[in-house]
């Protein structure tokens, strides 16, 4: 393993951050072993977390998927995607040569009974050789069109349970397309797994900042005592991306922004925001109050909907020097396509805490630049006293920034005293970077998800109850949306912040949005 830098001074922030718990003995199937996720995040993932030790001894991988290779091809194929996505490099060979021997390959149809027959004794025979203990983890890296077969095929198998261990199933987003998809896929699911075998995964709930959204709450006296209406003006949640389609036209034009991005990753950073403090950090007690936010959002739906929404698509722009193309003309794009790329919409959690209080979210493609950010701003002090006293500068309101990617950590926003013998004030930033503070790379969200589900924790993973919830919220937007003119969907040029209707939106509050 790289050795510490001869310059590197000791953090004693540093001190006591050691995994305590190490999982029991596994194996893990993947479908779809031969696809981009399982390349460019989960064999990295596991690898890492080899590396770092809290994987047990025989710990086991099977891929599964069609192409014909063979146990070792696949090892190769796993070799080269830890060695370019790796977060820490070079490849250790001892531990790769450990972690390898590890890794088996079984090539099948996924509707083929026959290879899950064969999985079954895969398995059997790892428990014997490997001491993997009956303990299996499915995790479907395939299209979600893909899922039922797969569930359905493994109940048939006998494998949605295990005579000497534990079982669980890893599903990946989208969980769904609408509502009634969501909740037929949720009845399929669980004709075969118990629920508390399920992990419905959205991988922002495994990056730090996410996490430490009640941390920073809830561990400091100064914070939660203003974390609701008294204090708080409104609270703007961004994801920002910069890219186009990245080939994924088929996918995108199904899905638009709200689908891809609103549905899971901005409702869930929404409700971590927004919760009342759960009587415990555990799997219950947090996403029974995640699901409370939820329920208390304020409908969207029809014109009002409409009036609290908007959409957007990106035209031709340029970006870092480059003219890149409009959303219709990305190939696999319909030329007529009505699919939104940017929507920013205005939402009410309808309690005690969050009365009146609007929460702004927004999200686009090929936007300036890649950032997600949660940014609490609160209501401005009194100006009396400013104005009497004819002191100079401008009295901005105090905000707290939880910057989730791509430089994770915390800023606060505050009024200072210009030096000089003149009264001038200046907002400044006091800010908090996960990376300086304790001088050790950050695990990727999949690995520290992934060790959570080896150890029974599904405290980061999205419940039935919650997927439905967010999907109700959603479907009335949808519903208004599809009887909404084509002209509702606002061009906007790549490159910029999104249309211009959606400046005049967050104005028509007397507020604007934050440039991240």
């Amino acid at each position: 393993m790289p050795q510490r830098s001869a310059v590197e001074a000791p953090n004693p922030l540093r001190e006591g951050l050691r995994i305590k718990h190490s999982p029991e003995p596994c194996a893990m199937v993947i479908f779809g072993a031969t696809g981009d996720l399982t390349h460019r995040k989960l064999l990295p993932a596991l690898y890492n977390l080899a590396l770092e030790h809290p994987l047990p001894a025989g710990f086991s991988v099977i891929g599964f998927a069609r192409r014909p290779y063979t146990d070792e091809q696949f090892r190769e194929q796993a070799f080269e995607a830890i060695n370019e996505y790796s977060r820490q490099k070079p490849i250790n060979q001892q531990v790769w040569e450990s972690f390898a021997s590890g890794i088996f390959y079984l090539q099948s149809d996924f509707h083929n009974q026959a290879g899950y027959e064969k999985l079954n004794a895969l398995l059997n025979r790892l428990d014997r050789e490997r001491g993997t203990g009956g303990n299996r983890i499915f995790y479907l890296s395939t299209p979600p069109s893909q899922y039922p077969e797969i569930i359905q095929r493994l109940g048939a198998a006998g494998l949605n349970k295990s005579r000497k261990g534990w079982t669980r199933i890893i599903i990946e987003k989208p969980f769904g397309h609408d509502l009634a998809s969501a909740r037929e896929l949720n009845r399929q699911v669980l004709r075969v797994f118990k629920e508390e075998q399920v992990y419905r995964i959205d991988h922002y709930l495994g990056k730090e900042t996410v996490q430490n959204i009640l941390v920073f709450r809830l561990a400091n006296g100064i914070f939660e005592p203003v974390w609701n209406r008294r204090y708080v003006d409104h609270v703007q949640i961004t994801v920002a991306e910069n890219i186009g389609l990245e080939g994924r036209a088929a996918y995108y034009e199904e899905a638009g922004a709200i689908r891809d991005m609103v549905q899971n990753h901005m409702m869930q950073l929404l409700t971590l925001v927004a919760m009342e403090p759960p009587i415990a950090f555990d799997a219950t007690a947090v996403r029974d109050e995640k699901v409370k936010v939820l329920h208390a959002l304020q409908p969207l739906q029809g014109q009002n909907a409409l009036l609290n929404t908007v959409r957007g698509q990106y035209t031709a722009g340029w970006m870092n020097g480059r003219l890149v193309p409009g959303y219709t003309e990305e190939p696999g794009v319909r030329p007529d396509s009505g699919t939104e790329t940017y929507v920013a919409l205005k939402v009410f959690v309808d309690n005690w805490r969050w009365a009146d209080v609007p929460f702004y979210l927004r999200t686009g493609k090929r936007l300036p630049k890649r950032v997600t950010e949660i940014a609490i701003q609160f209501k401005q002090p009194p100006s009396m006293f400013w104005q009497r006293s004819n002191i100079q500068g401008q009295i901005d309101p105090n905000v707290i920034v939880l910057r989730i990617q791509p430089d994770e950590g915390i800023s606060l926003r505050f009024g200072a005293k210009v030096p000089g013998t003149e009264m001038q004030i200046r907002s400044v930033n006091m800010d908090f970077f996960y990376g300086s503070s304790f001088m050790r790379p950050q695990p990727e969200a999949y690995e520290r998800l992934l060790l959570d589900c080896m150890l029974g924790d599904s405290t980061l993973f999205t419940r039935r109850d919650e997927v439905e919830a967010a999907w109700e919220f959603i479907q009335g937007i949808l519903d208004a949306w599809a009887e909404a003119p084509r002209e509702t969907i606002h061009p906007y040029e790549a490159g910029t912040w999104g249309p211009q209707a959606a400046d005049e939106f967050i104005w028509r509050d007397g507020r604007r949005w934050r440039r991240p």
